[in-house]
């Protein structure tokens, strides 16, 4: 049995040029994300890897109380694909090296961009769909899908993300901040129910306030 009280937060943030515009807000609304969840009862640990046109992962399961301050350094362009299939493997070939009563009751996966795809060589759209919808549906890991300035909606259903955990925000301070607040609160509460338990995705009100126009 996996260990109901471990949550494991992974996030692949895009740090490609066009993230330059908002990389002050995105470094405030990531730091924000972290600080809330170490007020969350039960264990959680963080690894964050970021992609261009190059993929880097900057740390792996950091318990979230010894997290860093974001730094993000804009740059290249938009391999998302690359990025979301590396990340995916890297983690499921992790935790299966892991005893299983050490591995997290739940799995967090969290992609945060502003660009469309643009230069991956390595994964294709039918593979990411296919290993997304695996993971969610075989070892019911969440995946979330955070798209800046595009229809998130629509872009998330064709790579496999469902439509309740895909939001759209604008590339602006206070709506940076709301996408992060939003998504924190909807890892909240998945902390706080039973490892796979469902839990409603992104409200009308997250949805607006990240796109700031009050209404869905």
């Amino acid at each position: 049995m996996t260990n109901p009280d471990l949550t494991l937060i992974a996030v692949l943030l895009d740090r490609s040029g066009s993230m330059q515009s908002i990389k002050s807000d995105t470094e405030g609304g990531f730091d924000a994300f972290i600080a809330e969840q170490r007020t969350q009862p039960g264990e959680a640990v963080v690894t964050l890897a970021q992609f261009d046109n190059r993929y880097e992962r900057i740390y792996s399961s950091v318990p979230v109380a010894d997290v860093p301050a974001l730094e993000l350094v804009p740059r290249g362009s938009t391999a998302l694909l690359d990025g979301i299939g590396r990340l995916t493997t890297e983690i499921g070939e992790e935790l299966a090296a892991l005893p299983e009563e050490e591995r997290p009751g739940r799995v967090q996966i969290v992609v945060i961009t502003d660009g469309h795809e643009n230069s991956s060589h390595e994964w294709s759209l039918e593979a990411v769909h296919e290993v997304i919808r695996r993971q969610e549906e075989v070892y019911s890991w969440d995946y979330y899908f955070l798209g800046a300035n595009m229809d998130a909606i629509s872009v998330g259903q064709s790579m496999g993300f469902v439509t309740e955990k895909s939001i759209r925000y604008s590339a602006s301070p206070d709506e940076v901040g709301a996408v992060f607040s939003a998504q924190s609160k909807l890892i909240n509460r998945k902390r706080g129910v039973a490892p796979g338990a469902p839990v409603p995705g992104f409200s009308a009100k997250d949805r607006a306030d990240a796109r700031g126009t009050g209404s869905e």
